[in-house]
């Protein structure tokens, strides 16, 4: 049977509401500011990564970076907020909310898949609608 936390007879849980929390209070600020290493950091070497853009998805955090690298440039000034979380097999469902450019104006919202493996994200799975980071 899987574990978390190295405890061979716990079943496979999701991060509790502070767990997530706490994980996103360090995650989500890796995607302001355009540092695409920083924030492939979080991923393991076979993450795999979707959001609209890329709904078939990224393998591999080579390739993520190469992904983060484009798409960070092009929104170097957003900020992630973190809203609330469920649990989920290894991980939460993250409801985010993100400025493009720090307005709430700007803001959309949008929930994603995190699962993790100790302690980095092997599976992110991102869902809000794209016509939010059109100009308008």
């Amino acid at each position: 049977m899987a574990s978390i936390g190295g405890n061979p007879q716990a079943p496979l849980a999701g991060y509790d509401a502070q767990a997530a929390a706490e994980f996103c209070s360090r995650w989500l600020p890796a995607w302001t500011g355009n540092d695409p290493g920083r924030l492939a950091s979080f991923y393991t070497e076979d993450a795999f990564y979707s959001d609209p853009a890329r709904p078939a998805g990224i393998e591999g955090r080579d390739a993520l970076l190469g992904y983060f690298t484009r798409l960070l440039a092009r929104y170097p000034a957003w900020v992630w907020t973190h809203r609330r979380s469920l649990p989920v097999p290894e991980g939460f469902l993250n409801f985010w909310s993100a400025t493009v450019d720090g307005s709430e104006e700007n803001r959309f919202d949008g929930v994603c898949v995190v699962r993790l493996r100790d302690g980095l994200i092997f599976r992110n799975e991102v869902f809000f609608d794209a016509s939010a980071l059109k100009p308008r």
